[in-house]
């Protein structure tokens, strides 16, 4: 018991940012514990035997998954083989709904106890999986105040543990004043198709405020994700330059956000900055989730506020036309800027404050 082994499956990067955390609080209190499965380069740097590259991880959006079929059903059943071989004390699935509430239903008969941190969205999409969830799954560990009340409703174990980007980002950032540098912050995504489809229509934008408003313009980039350097290098003259691996000093040191819709709206909202929210995925995958989603807002940042107190361009809306129109809101109306700032002012205490890895990392080791 002093080596426990923990299988943990994180298929994306702010799902291994997140559990990483919590293995380092683990390991203060279970400095044995041994962990493989899934996961990204923390993950790895802590010893986790790992099933697969991270980068063939991160894939967005149904069809875009469904290309990858293959890969991921070999991937799934290495999985489920390592589970049974393995046998570990407990499984943490991370987020990675599509993959993990799968590998939940396949494991459930070993009898191992399933442990679930960073809640599938099914409040908003997917309320055909709570079921799934009521029989897989021993207990949620979840990240976002409203998840708890919503699982509790259909007699799922849960727990509100707080958000761990509280104690992610640097506590000078917190709640910050704007710096007045007229600086826009653009943040396309972390995923190759996020930036794809995102960054061309920002950097247009971000060439009309630099002309109309004298608005500069930063790329928070991810190293290994895209060219942006040839793409950007366009728009130069534009005020336009890029910064690479600190989005959050970027979102600092800006007045605004530009960004797309995901983990960087709470980011922007915790730091204290108004944003647009922007979202456009492949039509096909856009077509499933409108026949899905049951929500009026979309944007993390709103659904904790609750209320849509920062604009938000979905997929066709998310043209360079309307991000300038919405931008320009802010610029050109104070009052607007300081009831969105103040608005914002309330997302740390929502988000449960600081300690959340070290809550997940408690009720985790009730199954160690």
């Amino acid at each position: 018991m002093d080596n426990p082994l923990l299988f943990i499956s994180a298929g994306d990067p702010s799902g291994d940012n997140a559990v990483s955390r919590v293995v380092s609080c683990l390991r203060q209190t279970k400095p044995g514990l041994r962990i493989s499965g899934l996961g990204g380069p923390r993950l790895k740097q802590l010893g986790q035997k790992q099933l697969a590259e991270p980068s063939a991880l991160a894939v967005l959006g149904f069809w875009e998954v469904a290309q990858k079929y293959l890969f991921f059903r070999k991937l799934f059943h290495n999985c489920v083989d390592e589970i049974k071989r393995r046998r570990p004390k407990a499984i943490l699935l991370v987020d990675y709904p599509g993959f993990n509430l799968r590998l939940a239903r396949a494991i459930r008969p070993l009898g191992i106890p399933i442990i679930y941190y960073i809640s599938p969205q099914v409040w908003a999409w997917g309320k055909g999986r709570v079921r799934l969830i009521r029989d897989c799954v021993d207990r949620m560990l979840v990240i976002l105040p409203f998840e708890e009340a919503f699982y509790r409703e259909h007699g799922i174990a849960c727990k509100f543990v707080g958000h761990y980007l509280l104690e992610d980002i640097p506590k000078e950032y917190v709640g910050s004043s704007a710096p007045g540098r007229n600086q826009i912050a653009l943040l396309p995504g972390s995923r190759p198709q996020e930036v794809e489809r995102m960054l061309p229509p920002m950097l247009d934008a971000a060439r009309v405020l630099h002309r109309t408003h004298g608005v500069s313009a930063v790329v928070a980039a991810m190293s290994g994700t895209y060219d942006y350097d040839s793409i950007c290098r366009n728009y130069v003259s534009s005020g336009v330059k890029v910064i690479y691996d600190d989005p959050r000093r970027v979102m600092y040191e800006s007045d605004l956000v530009l960004t797309a819709s995901g983990t960087a709206t709470l980011e922007a909202g915790i730091i204290g900055r108004p944003m647009v929210v922007v979202y456009r995925t492949g039509m096909m995958t856009y077509l499933i989730a409108r026949n899905l989603v049951k929500l009026d807002k979309i944007a993390l940042v709103n659904l904790v506020l609750d209320e849509k107190v920062v604009p938000e361009l979905i997929q066709n809306e998310a043209n360079s036309v309307r991000m300038v129109d919405e931008t320009e809101k802010y610029l050109q109306n104070v009052e607007y800027l300081l009831s969105v700032t103040r608005s914002l002012a309330r997302v740390p205490s929502l988000l449960g404050g600081m300690g959340a890895s070290a809550r997940t990392a408690e009720a985790i080791g009730e199954y160690l």
